[in-house]
């Protein structure tokens, strides 16, 4: 099973919001997911809340990000703590 780290979309009619979710890559975009990562409202000043612990244990057991997640992970700083514990690891 492939699981990837993509967003769900939520919210009503011309007015976003998103949950960023780990899924198995086969289901659908807004199908059952594995667990809840953080939530994106691209419409309120671009207001991202990620779990970081859940987001880093995701990313360590092998999860892929979609490139969009790849983005928030990386404007909320997700990805620069996920490299340091890899490189932390290899010392």
């Amino acid at each position: 099973m492939a699981v990837k780290i993509r967003l769900t979309r939520m919210g009503a009619k011309k007015k976003p919001t998103y949950r960023i979710v780990a899924t198995d890559s086969r289901r659908k975009r807004d199908g059952k997911y594995i667990e809840l990562i953080g939530t994106y409202e691209p419409v309120k000043d671009s207001k991202i809340n990620i779990n970081e612990e859940v987001a880093l244990k995701w990313l360590s057991m092998g999860a892929i990000p979609t490139d969009t997640v790849k983005n928030l992970f990386t404007r909320a700083g997700i990805n620069k703590k996920f490299a340091d514990s890899k490189v932390k690891k290899d010392k």
